[in-house]
């Protein structure tokens, strides 16, 4: 599991998809989520607002991130 460190209270499913580098834009973060290929604490996340906090696991195309 990778460790994946924020500076601010929360980062965005969006933004962090960008900051773990498992995309290179906005428009392919939102298309991996719309098509439900995201998953936060075991479960699919189809926003790409959603608020992720220290604690939170993301699961992208057989990785795991924990959000530090």
């Amino acid at each position: 599991m990778k460790k994946i460190k924020i500076r601010d209270e929360y980062i965005t499913l969006g933004q962090f998809l960008k900051l773990a580098d498992i995309v290179s834009s906005g428009v392919e973060g939102k298309m991996m989520i719309l098509d439900g290929l995201v998953k936060v604490n075991q479960e699919v996340e189809k926003r790409r607002g959603k608020k992720l906090h220290v604690g939170d696991i993301i699961s992208v195309n057989h990785q795991e991130f924990i959000i530090e």
